[in-house]
């Protein structure tokens, strides 16, 4: 019976990497086609990046991205909210065939402007994009980490770096489990 179990369980895990591939972005034009389709949102978020506060608030809502380009590109819809708080935003990226990264820009419906792309890519289910840019007039270095956690739940956290990426600082960690209507 024992030898029964371990067969069992070494026949399971023999497949699990071939379903995390098949699940997983992989370094190219179709690295976010797991994201297409609508997600419950859970997003907390540093009031006051950079600036020694340890302030957070919680908001939920939905994200709805869109395909685009047969994969290469897609846009990204984002709502959030708590009682004091509403947050939206659009997510634009777009995949680049010559160098194989993807450029990652972010509009907040309160300004109405696209910002610096943040550049990079997947790499076994993780993604990773950096930028040059300014907080709050200050030049900083900003980095995106987006974990695929499963076929229904993906994290991305944000943080800046004040001191050429030596340091950095959390600022925006948003959950999101895929919502039934997808």
């Amino acid at each position: 019976m024992n030898a029964l179990k371990h067969l069992i369980l070494a026949s399971a895990l023999a497949v699990l990497p071939s379903v995390a591939a098949a699940q997983a972005p992989t370094g190219g034009p179709h690295d976010f086609d797991f994201e297409f389709g609508s997600w419950k949102a859970h997003l907390k978020r540093l009031v006051h990046p950079l600036s020694g506060s340890d302030q957070w608030v919680e908001l939920d809502g939905k994200s709805v991205v869109h395909k685009l380009w047969d994969g290469r590109s897609n846009l990204g819809e984002f709502a959030v909210e708590n009682g004091s708080t509403r947050l939206e935003g659009m997510s634009l990226r777009l995949f680049n065939p010559a160098t194989h990264q993807w450029s990652v820009y972010w509009a907040n419906a309160r300004t109405g402007e696209l910002g610096t792309p943040l550049v990079g890519g997947f790499h076994d289910g993780r993604g990773e994009f950096y930028s040059k840019d300014t907080w709050e007039g200050k030049p900083i270095d900003a980095r995106f980490v987006i974990s695929v956690l499963g076929p229904s739940s993906f994290r991305l956290e944000q943080a800046f770096s004040p001191d050429g990426r030596k340091t950095w600082e959390t600022n925006w960690v948003a959950t999101f489990v895929r919502s039934p209507e997808s």
